[in-house]
């Protein structure tokens, strides 16, 4: 039986795990990977402390920064994904992964978000063939091809302007007129001469066979249909949060979120604690998921301690 079971291998996580070495609590640290969402990113300018670093090099510090402290304190199983949590604190929790079963008496949960598919016709059967979810996975082999990007926030800004260092052309695709991209990062993309912004446009069809030619939308204020060439589709439109492993066990909101209290980042089961993304906090980022979860480890700590 381990003190606390930390679920995820973000930034939240990680973090947590290396608080939790630092105060010697016995703990099993379970995730599928290491890095979360922003192990995607080329360049990230915002992690504190850091001026410029690409996801995959936070991610190897992360790593590595966990198992400097680690020791026989912090059980490390890396590569496994939690299908369940079951339990209460009275007996403990099972955390239930594919071919494991481990027991805890207290939970953290710190599994991030998703990305959100889309949802247009023929999208399921050209995913892969055309359709990607990941700009620094496949951006290269698009290189001098004109391509597009469907999403109008941060991402898919962001997306785009890796995306113009090599493709002929990048044209951006937004359901509405308005952006929820910062303004400076729009106003740097949009300047570029190889791009070009399609805004209120709902996109209905993948267009392609073997793979995808192009795609049909429909211009939200005019109502027409209409078609853009294009030989490869970028999508960005967000993400979910991933819970649906202790959906039985705590309180969701609408969006599936975890809500947890603001202060403590305790949530509707005693015992089980939740940070970053796959909470309801307001805003998402890696150094409020990091911070979100060292808040949460300071109180299992005392939660713990003081029993």
């Amino acid at each position: 039986m381990y003190e606390l079971a930390i679920i995820g291998g973000g930034p939240a996580g990680i973090s947590a795990g290396i608080y939790a070495a630092r105060k010697k609590l016995k703990t099993v640290l379970i995730a599928d990977s290491f890095g979360g969402q922003s192990i995607v990113s080329d360049d990230i300018q915002n992690w504190v402390g850091t001026k410029s670093i690409s996801g995959q090099e936070l991610s190897k510090n992360l790593e590595s920064h966990l198992k400097e402290y680690a020791g026989d304190i912090v059980d490390i199983k890396e590569g496994e994904k939690v299908e369940l949590i079951s339990g209460n604190k009275i007996d403990g929790f099972e955390i239930k992964t594919k071919n494991n079963l481990y027991k805890a008496k207290t939970v953290l949960v710190t599994t991030g978000s998703h990305r959100r598919k889309l949802q247009a016709k023929n999208a399921d059967v050209l995913e892969h063939r055309g359709i990607t979810y990941c700009a620094t996975c496949d951006g290269p082999l698009y290189a001098g091809r004109d391509v597009m990007v469907i999403g109008g926030g941060n991402a898919g800004f962001e997306t785009a302007s890796q995306l113009l260092a090599y493709a002929k052309s990048v044209t951006l695709l937004h359901k509405n007129g308005k952006f929820k991209a910062d303004e400076i990062t729009v106003k740097k993309v949009s300047s570029h001469p190889n791009f070009k912004l399609i805004s209120n446009a709902e996109t209905k069809e993948i267009l392609g066979e073997k793979f995808v030619t192009g795609l049909r939308y429909i211009d939200i204020h005019t109502g027409e249909e209409k078609e853009v060439s294009t030989n490869g589709i970028f999508v960005e439109i967000g993400a979910e949060p991933t819970t649906g492993f202790v959906s039985e066990l705590v309180k969701l909101n609408n969006y599936k979120s975890i809500v947890v209290d603001h202060q403590t980042q305790r949530t509707s089961a005693e015992g089980v604690w939740a940070a970053g993304d796959c909470t309801d906090g307001l805003y998402h980022q890696n150094n409020i998921a990091s911070g979100d979860a060292i808040k949460a480890l300071e109180d299992i700590y005392i939660y713990i301690r003081t029993k």
